[in-house]
């Protein structure tokens, strides 16, 4: 417990410092933004307390807020993502469900598993964060493209770092 507890926290504060020092500063004319910190509310495992999560969510969320000038944007939609996260596994759980204490990852449950649980949590994140930001429909194609390329960009870093510790794992065993 206190071993998961301690592995969590130092996944929650690296994400944060990746997001705020690295992937804030990556910009392709205002439509690319990659958010990889959800990756912490991808991560936590799937007997995770809802109230915990979305307590979790909110977290990582207002910090990202007040390091980037965001006005409660990404608390918003990472606690919408937290929300939504028991509905999707639901949604996607392999034929003979989730082992106890098993943790949403590649390593667990596979590369297709694992980008179609991601990929509908990225994009309803994504969703929910660029359209509270325009707070209108009049640009609607606009911020739906700005939705869709930061959430393939987000992906694919997300995929590039779980394959790196799907990696790291299959070396240590």
């Amino acid at each position: 417990m206190i071993n998961s507890i301690l592995r969590f926290g130092l996944i929650f504060i690296l994400l944060v410092l990746f997001q705020i020092l690295l992937f804030n500063n990556i910009q392709f004319s205002g439509y690319v933004n990659p958010y990889v910190y959800i990756l912490f509310i991808l991560l936590l495992p799937v007997e995770t307390p809802a109230a915990l999560t979305l307590f979790l969510s909110f977290g990582i969320g207002i910090i990202i807020d007040l390091y980037s000038g965001s006005a409660g944007m990404h608390a918003f939609a990472s606690t919408l993502a937290g929300f939504v996260r028991p509905f999707v596994l639901r949604s996607v759980s392999p034929r003979d469900g989730y082992e106890p204490g098993a943790q949403p990852s590649m390593l667990s449950y596979g590369f297709r598993w694992f980008f179609l649980y991601s990929a509908v949590i990225t994009l309803i994140h994504h969703t929910a964060l660029f359209f509270i930001e325009t707070f209108s429909v009049i640009d609607f194609f606009s911020t739906f493209l700005r939705t869709g390329l930061s959430a393939a960009f987000s992906l694919t870093f997300i995929m590039i770092i779980e394959f790196y510790r799907k990696l790291t794992a299959q070396k240590s065993n």
